[in-house]
């Protein structure tokens, strides 16, 4: 029998009121700064409160703001929110310059109203959360779970719950068939009883919310316990048992009317692939006006002190594992780039003076600033590696070629966390590789920002560093 189950996203039931709430922050906001300036909130004014307010629902849709944060971070959320609200008045500004409005605009109301609204799209979002949490605490709006399935996954999901207070729910056991006990016996956690006491419980309106954990061979049963719960109000989640599902984003994807989940994807679907391009052309631009002056600088250095060109181009494997040419600092004697590369290693020969202190301090990775702009590469991502050590590497590393989901970056999560330099053992490598996968897994803007902010105080002078 075949259940006509649908998958969707999920929303939020009061999407609506978060919507109202944050076009009231916008307009309260722009209604503040032209009272402070002594200035009607009117004509100009109002086109440009509409052109934000567009903008902003739009962009909100796309970083899937409304979307149900019961189990999502807060921090999260509130960055989404702020993305939003910084590129709808970029919009804006846009806008008004095409069309030769910006005279018509002060500065000072612009600037007031932007950071209003960045506080109060933050604030109200606290306050609902600190209420939220505050009703919870008193046993308001708490859902009652069960978990069908005395499995590892269904144990994984269960420390979860334990772990995260402000999801909300109270856990009320596993139920299963089989020997479960088995399995959670060895961390006191008992079997409450079969998954027909499960149903029975569900249909009395004594558990709100059920997880089935059981394996994905298990079709059959499965199906048939979808069909008994369909005689009931509970909401029915099915936790997959596979490890894959862990590596990297997954999503339920539709090919027509059938459903297919997404396993080996990269994150940036949708508008978030144009967000973080915008990041890294923004971010490469400021950045490259600061250190232009040094890089000439050292570009001279390289010049006088050794023979050869400026710039060592290698190549490496990009986004989709597609070839590009990474710019560096040429730090060495000679230039490698051939099917056979032996990596740099500590007081390696063929380093130069001048290298070694390049190599040590990272500048001599500052040309590949040219290589975000030029769309080859990203400012957070992977580090790239040699096409030889790719080729090496990806017949011994489980899911080693998932790192090219995304462009590979000057900075990243692995390279933070002192897994960069010299990869002289497979562990090394593995560590590398299983970073690299949690930064694929857990992207966002502000998990980029984040690893951006860390690497000023630990991704120079790195000890790995040759």
């Amino acid at each position: 029998m075949q259940s006509s189950i649908s998958f969707r996203y999920a929303s939020n039931t009061y999407s609506f009121l978060y919507r109202f709430f944050d076009l009231g922050a916008i307009w309260f906001a722009l209604k503040i700064a032209c009272f402070v300036y002594g200035h009607p909130l009117g004509g100009d004014y109002i086109i440009a409160g509409l052109v934000v307010s567009v903008a902003y629902l739009n962009l909100s849709e796309f970083l899937d703001l409304y979307r149900s944060w019961r189990v999502g971070r807060f921090s999260t959320m509130v960055i989404s929110a702020w993305c939003a609200v910084m590129f709808s008045f970029l919009a804006f500004l846009l806008a008004a310059f095409l069309f030769k409005q910006s005279s018509d605009y002060s500065r000072v109301i612009l600037a007031v109203w932007f950071s209003l609204t960045m506080f109060f799209v933050f604030a109200w979002r606290k306050i609902d959360r600190s209420l939220k949490n505050d009703l919870r605490s008193r046993g308001i709006g708490i859902k009652k779970v069960a978990i069908i399935g005395a499995t590892k996954s269904g144990f994984n999901l269960f420390l979860q719950v334990q772990q995260h207070a402000d999801l909300g729910y109270e856990f009320e056991g596993f139920y299963e068939d089989r020997q479960g006990n088995r399995l959670l016996g060895l961390v006191g956690v008992q079997v409450e009883g079969s998954i027909d006491d499960a149903i029975e419980r569900a249909r009395k309106g004594e558990i709100q919310t059920l997880f089935i954990a059981l394996p994905l061979k298990a079709e059959r049963r499965i199906d048939e316990i979808l069909c008994r719960l369909g005689d009931t109000t509970v909401d029915v989640q099915i936790v997959p048992d596979f490890l894959l599902l862990s590596l990297v984003h997954a999503r339920v994807e539709h090919v027509g009317d059938v459903n297919t989940l997404s396993v080996f994807e990269s994150p940036y679907h949708g508008a978030k692939k144009w967000l973080k391009r915008a990041e890294d052309i923004v971010g490469a631009s400021i950045i490259l006006m600061f250190i232009a002056v040094p890089m000439a600088l050292i570009a001279l250095l390289i010049k006088l002190t050794s023979r050869g060109p400026v710039i060592f181009k290698q190549h490496r494997y990009g986004l989709d594992g597609e070839p590009i040419l990474v710019w560096k600092f040429r730090t060495m004697k000679v230039m490698e780039d051939s099917g056979s590369i032996v990596q740099a290693t500590k007081n390696d020969s063929r380093i130069t003076p001048l290298g070694h202190i390049l190599r040590r301090t990272s500048l001599d990775e500052l040309p590949q600033f040219f290589n975000v702009l030029a769309g080859g590469m990203s400012i957070v991502g992977p580090r790239p590696h040699a096409v030889s050590h790719n080729e090496e590497y990806r017949k011994k590393v489980e899911f080693y070629m998932l790192r090219h989901k995304v462009k590979p970056g000057i900075t990243g999560w692995a390279q933070i966390n002192g897994w960069r330099g010299e990869t002289d053992t497979l562990d090394k490598m593995k560590m590398r590789i299983k970073f690299d996968l949690f930064y694929i897994k857990h992207w966002s803007l502000w998990f980029d920002l984040k690893i951006i902010f860390l690497t000023i105080f630990r991704g120079f002078m790195d000890k790995n560093a040759r």
